[in-house]
């Protein structure tokens, strides 16, 4: 979802920047690229102070951050360029869509429904809603028994490497977007295609992708 379905990088950054003010923290936005993709949990283990995670509480101190997010990207909130006309395409070619993130289930509802394309979605799985997050392929196993589908008939649309490698151990081709990270980088991971955005992809692209 993140970086996939919005573009949503900087926005999380200012929203850890007010996150971190107000408990006082000083940590490096460059340090914080490792993480993403990751569930907040293990976000907020790696960021934040033991003594303030066990004073306030891990999960409490995720659900805090993305309240900020979601206030702060609510009024400019759009989806990835390309994204509404690929998932009306998979519509009308009878392909079903899930989201699988390793955010909050809030966040998750927050996007479908501030960008108007929960309608296109048979199927979602958030990070809270799971034993283990991304890296781990229980999101992306857990999506495509949802959907009613084997792994290997599925692809991913992932930004982030711990992504990447959630998809290629549940068994499924990887599509990755060059928005959280740049083409170079990306071309190091695992992924099967790279794309700027999803108007570099048609319904085509996803059955010869699936096929091959």
């Amino acid at each position: 979802m993140d970086g996939v379905l919005v573009n949503n990088l900087e926005i999380h950054r200012q929203a850890f920047a007010e996150f971190f003010r107000r408990y006082g923290v000083e940590r490096p936005f460059e340090n914080l690229s490792r993480l993403f993709g990751m569930g907040n949990d293990d976000i907020m283990g790696e960021l934040m102070p033991r003594d303030v995670v066990e004073r306030v509480g891990v999960r409490e101190l995720g659900y805090e951050k993305e309240a900020i997010y979601r206030e702060i990207y609510a009024p400019i909130i759009e989806p990835q360029a390309g994204l509404v006309e690929l998932l009306a395409a998979s519509e009308r070619e009878g392909l079903r869509c899930a989201v699988g993130s390793s955010g909050y289930r809030a966040n998750v509802d927050f996007v479908l429904d501030k960008c108007n394309i929960e309608r296109y979605f048979a199927a979602a799985v958030a990070g809270d809603e799971v034993t283990h997050c991304k890296p781990d392929p229980e999101i992306y196993l857990t999506a495509a028994a949802k959907l009613g589908l084997e792994p290997h008939e599925c692809v991913v649309f992932e930004d982030a490497e711990a992504g990447i490698e959630a998809a290629k151990r549940a068994g499924i081709k990887v599509v990755a977007l060059a928005t959280t990270f740049t083409r170079e980088f990306l071309e190091n991971t695992a992924a099967d295609m790279i794309i700027n955005d999803f108007r570099d992809i048609s319904v085509e692209d996803l059955r010869h992708l699936v096929e091959a």
